[in-house]
């Protein structure tokens, strides 16, 4: 039976007795058996796990949400300087982003920051979308952001080329096959490549409550585009999954934080890679009227990655069921389709 809201908030009795269990998997377990069987029937279920143990140290962890807890402290004004460019790198304000524009009657209820691989203006990629050099807060007014940033991109990087392995042997392929250059590359060429990874940290504001039943939500329902995110979130409740993404009507679920662990779902080109063996998951995020932040990490395929079924994944009686798509240009089109025009936002300034 779907779990119905109102517009006063959660109450947290009601969703600690609801969170369904999820798979853990281990990344310290020398036993990769049991980890691949773990994460595939994770991804045949729901597209949804916990990774623990994954090596990151709680002190950057802790580091990472201290130094956005700053960033999104600082005046609006502040916030503005480093507003979000047409390579999606920076700050994006309250209801930028509209996920799921038949159910919103506005933007999402989070302010973000979205950080990229560093590309130089000169390099010849720069002039894709998605590639060239960060935005990021003055060091007089956030010393030390940049540095943990990037210091938290390298090793979010490493944890999440751990788990694309573990999901290459669950899909019957070889365990390094999204290392390939195109695809996960190598952590040097990561850089000199501009696969694009995004960090993106958000704050759903004090006092804002979602309403599902009028239009109200932290960020509306949908699936992410790439191929797996890590999401790392403090202890406030928000995060709903549904499980059955065709289900009339919809059931959505709470997923409970875990200290210490990311939660991973599956993105969009998974679901396409696996020919809908593995599916993507339909997510949302309700405001209690609590202060809650979270931080993303995006793993993406290349821009000039060409997606396409897996051959473990696909046979006479099961053909691919979508046709290869060039990754960049799709996700290009997913941001346009989800955020505000920028020339809002010079139009405002002016």
């Amino acid at each position: 039976m779907e779990k119905k809201q109102s517009g006063t908030g959660t109450d947290t009795d009601s969703v600690t007795k609801n969170v369904p269990f999820l798979n853990r998997i281990d990344l310290s377990s020398p036993d990769i058996h049991q980890s691949v069987s773990l994460l595939k029937q994770a991804c045949l279920d729901s597209g949804i796990f916990y990774v623990i143990n994954h090596g990151i140290s709680e002190e950057l962890m802790e580091e990472v949400f201290e130094q956005n807890k700053k960033f999104f402290g600082l005046p609006l004004s502040e916030k503005m300087k480093v507003l979000r460019n047409e390579k999606h790198r920076g700050y994006t304000p309250l209801f930028d982003e509209i996920l799921d524009p038949d159910n919103q009657v506005h933007g999402d209820l989070k302010e973000g920051y979205y950080i990229g691989v560093e590309v130089p203006e000169d390099d010849p990629k720069a002039e894709k979308t998605f590639y060239g050099p960060n935005v990021w807060p003055s060091d007089d007014i956030l010393p030390g952001w940049r540095h943990t940033m990037e210091k938290y991109h390298l090793e979010a990087l490493e944890v999440a080329r751990a788990i694309a392995r573990i999901i290459a042997l669950a899909l019957d392929l070889e365990a390094n096959f999204f290392d390939k250059p195109e695809i996960l590359g190598q952590p040097l060429a990561l850089f000199a490549i501009a696969k694009v990874w995004f960090i993106s940290c958000f704050i759903w504001s004090p006092g804002q409550i979602s309403d599902p039943s009028n239009g109200l939500y932290g960020a509306g329902a949908h699936t992410d585009y790439g191929l797996i995110t890590l999401l790392a979130t403090d202890d406030v409740y928000g995060l709903q999954i549904c499980k059955d993404k065709y289900a009339q009507p919809q059931v959505w679920e709470f997923i409970a934080p875990l200290k210490g662990a990311f939660i991973v779902n599956l993105g969009d080109m998974l679901e396409r890679w696996s020919n809908c063996l593995f599916k993507s998951t339909l997510h949302r995020v309700l405001g209690n009227g609590q202060e809650r932040y979270s931080i993303a990490y995006f793993v993406e395929p290349g821009y000039d990655c060409l997606v396409e079924c897996l051959p473990t994944c696909k046979s006479e009686k099961n053909p691919p069921k979508f046709p290869p798509v060039m990754y960049g240009d799709y996700l290009g089109q997913r941001y346009k389709d989800t955020h505000i025009d920028l020339n809002v936002y010079n139009e405002l300034q002016s």
